[in-house]
């Protein structure tokens, strides 16, 4: 097991990484008091995961109750959020029962925003069990739901009391859930970690072999790159650079995913489709040369990740992207790669740019 922590004063926690860490209550009693817990997961994960967690908590005394939600992106929704607070509620959770997340993304955020606003907040643990969360959204604090107008539009900073990742649950992940987790992983080396971007070129291949070692290491360094951003701008206030990094692909990205359904797309599918019209922008601008470009189509492509962004149109993205949580002042703020490894936030990039980049990516 390897543990990193995300330094934020009172509310700094650690993250576990290893194997068999679900049959490891003790690690979850160290972090907060577990007499009674909300477990909340969905109809996919739970069969396979929700007693091996239970009896590994009722080993340490803690007793309590389950909810599993409909799997998707679909649900992470406000009726599906209410399912959340009916349950509690019916079953008289107070404020020291904690809610523990168990499943991927879309159930760590809705477990996460429930916990946050149920009786002005409860604690919160994330036991994230595909890629894309143990590598990204179960760290950082980010809870929230979809409006139809726009994705993560409703939510709150709510950081876990620790995360706890068996990286054995992604043995049972699907092929394409593991390829969308790689999409967050690829966005480290871009971002700011040019060593694990050459890393991932050579291992890419391993990772999608499942490679028990490697993706150890891929999520660790992952992680380690998160909490080292979280730390210096929890609630993403910097000005210029700071937590926005971490959203290199998401303003493109989240367009897909609402222009085209949600569930459509997975997200990191999205993303990375997105990060293929962030890099050409970025060509576009003088930044990035052609090669760089190719570059990093090309490792999207081996992580057998989509590098076109479906058949939306300029006219619909860029309205779509108007609504986006970086959208400060009336100006899009995107993330943009100075060179790789080095990303860079502008809010003065030109929009027939930006459209040209769109239809580039989206032939």
């Amino acid at each position: 097991m390897t543990t990193l922590n995300v330094s934020l004063g009172q509310r700094s926690y650690p993250i576990h990484i290893g194997a068999s860490l679900l049959d490891n209550a003790e690690l979850l009693s160290s972090a907060v008091k577990l007499s009674r817990v909300a477990i909340v997961s969905n109809d996919v994960v739970a069969p396979l995961y929700m007693e091996r967690l239970r009896a590994a908590l009722e080993k340490v005394g803690a007793g309590g109750t389950a909810l599993v939600l409909p799997d998707g992106e679909a649900y992470k929704n406000w009726e599906t959020l209410n399912r959340i607070y009916d349950h509690l509620l019916t079953e008289r959770c107070d404020r020291g029962t904690p809610v523990i997340a168990l499943g991927g993304g879309v159930i760590g955020d809705l477990a996460g925003f429930a916990a946050a606003t149920y009786q002005r907040g409860v604690p919160f643990i994330q036991v994230p069990t595909t890629l894309l969360a143990q590598v990204d959204s179960s760290v950082g604090g980010k809870t929230g739901i979809n409006h139809l107008r726009g994705k993560n539009m409703i939510g709150a900073f709510w950081q876990p009391r620790l995360v706890l990742a068996d990286t054995e649950t992604l043995n049972t992940l699907p092929v394409r859930e593991l390829s969308a987790g790689l999409a967050e992983v690829i966005k480290y080396g871009l971002i700011r970690d040019l060593p694990f971007l050459e890393w991932l070129e050579e291992n890419i291949d391993k990772l999608l072999a499942r490679d028990a070692e490697a993706l150890s290491f891929a999520i660790e360094r992952s992680c380690a790159n998160k909490a080292a951003v979280v730390a210096g701008d929890e609630l993403e206030t910097a000005q210029e650079g700071g937590r926005a990094l971490l959203n290199l692909g998401h303003t493109f990205g989240h367009a897909i995913e609402t222009g085209m359904g949600y569930g459509e797309w997975l997200h990191g599918e999205a993303v990375a489709a997105g990060t293929m019209m962030a890099t050409e922008l970025s060509r576009r601008l003088g930044w990035l040369t052609d090669a760089d470009v190719e570059r990093v189509r090309t490792l999207l492509m081996r992580a057998k990740l989509p590098v076109s962004g479906a058949v939306l149109g300029a006219d619909r993205y860029l309205d779509l992207m108007g609504h986006d949580k970086k959208v400060i002042a009336g100006r899009l703020r995107l993330v943009l790669l100075k060179r790789l490894g080095e990303a860079v936030t502008r809010a003065d990039t030109p929009e027939a740019e930006i459209r040209a980049a769109i239809e580039a990516c989206c032939d």
